[in-house]
C-alpha cells in the first residue's frame, strides 16, 4: 500500500507559541489512522497544521507526493483533503440543501445536483431534512450534514476532529459506523482525533499517541489497545 500523506519532522503552533515538536508519521491510502492523547497534547493542532491553519516553523507535509507545507487551506481542499473541525462548520440559519449547495460552490449547477444525490445515497437519513434549517437539527443530524458537506467535493482524505463530542452514546455509535462506511465502501482514507479512545482504536488500523506535543507511540491500534501501561498512563483505559 502507498502513503497518501507523509508528515516529516514537523514543528508548528500559533504565532510564537509552539505546540507540536518533531512530528513524523505516514498515512497509508485506504486506512484509518487514529491520533490520540491527553487533552492539550496537540492532537487538533496536527490536523490544523496539515490543513494550513497554523504556523509551521519547520518540517515537511506531502499529500499524494505534492508538497502542501504552508499551502493555503482552499488549495489543500481542492487537492482532495477534507477537514472536519470540532466546532460547527455549517451555516445554522440555512437549510441542509443550502449548506450542501454552498459546499459545491466551485462546481457547475448540474454537478452540484449530482453530488447532492450522491451524498443522499450515502446519508439517506438526510433526505427528510433537506428543507430544514440546521439550527432545528439534533447534534447527530448536524454531524451527518458536516460529513455530507465534506463529501460534496469527493475527498480522498478526511480528517475528523472529535466527531462524537457532546453526542449521546447511541448517536456516537452511528457516527463511527458512518466513518467506517466511508473508509470501507468509498475507500476514503481517514485521520481520526477522538475522545472515545477505545472506540477509535477498535475502528482504526494505526494509532499515534501524542504526549506534550510529541509522538510517544506509533503502531497498530490493536497493539496500543492491549498496552495496559500506556492506556493507563495517557488514555484512561
Amino acid at each position: 500500500m502507498s502513503n497518501i500523506l507523509s508528515v516529516n519532522n514537523l514543528y508548528a503552533g500559533y504565532g510564537k507559541s509552539q505546540v507540536i515538536f518533531d512530528i513524523s508519521f505516514n498515512v497509508e491510502k485506504g486506512t484509518i489512522c487514529a491520533i490520540l492523547g491527553p487533552n492539550g497534547s496537540g492532537k487538533s493542532t496536527i490536523l490544523k497544521t496539515i490543513f494550513g491553519l497554523t504556523n509551521i516553523y519547520d518540517g515537511l507535509i506531502k499529500f499524494k507526493n505534492i508538497n502542501i507545507t504552508r499551502m493555503k487551506p482552499h488549495k489543500i481542499a481542492r487537492l482532495g483533503i477534507a477537514y472536519l473541525p470540532q466546532v460547527d462548520s455549517i451555516y445554522l440559519n440555512l437549510t441542509v440543501k443550502e449548506n450542501l449547495m454552498m459546499a459545491g460552490y466551485i462546481l457547475s449547477k448540474d454537478d452540484v445536483e449530482e453530488r447532492i444525490k450522491y451524498v443522499q445515497e450515502i446519508f439517506p437519513e438526510l433526505k427528510k431534512f433537506m428543507d430544514r434549517k440546521i439550527l432545528t437539527l439534533s447534534g447527530g443530524e448536524r454531524q451527518m450534514v458536516v460529513m455530507a458537506r465534506a463529501l460534496m467535493r469527493q475527498p480522498s482524505l478526511m480528517m475528523f476532529d472529535e466527531p462524537t463530542a457532546h453526542l449521546a452514546p447511541k448517536i456516537s455509535e452511528q457516527i463511527f459506523e458512518k466513518i467506517k462506511e466511508l473508509n470501507k465502501n468509498l475507500n476514503i482514507t481517514i485521520i481520526l482525533v477522538e475522545q472515545n479512545v477505545k472506540k477509535a482504536l477498535e475502528i482504526s488500523d494505526i494509532a499515534h499517541l501524542l504526549v506534550s506535543g510529541r509522538i510517544n507511540y506509533s503502531g497498530t491500534s490493536k497493539d496500543l489497545l492491549s498496552n495496559k501501561e500506556l492506556g493507563r498512563l495517557f488514555l484512561g483505559l
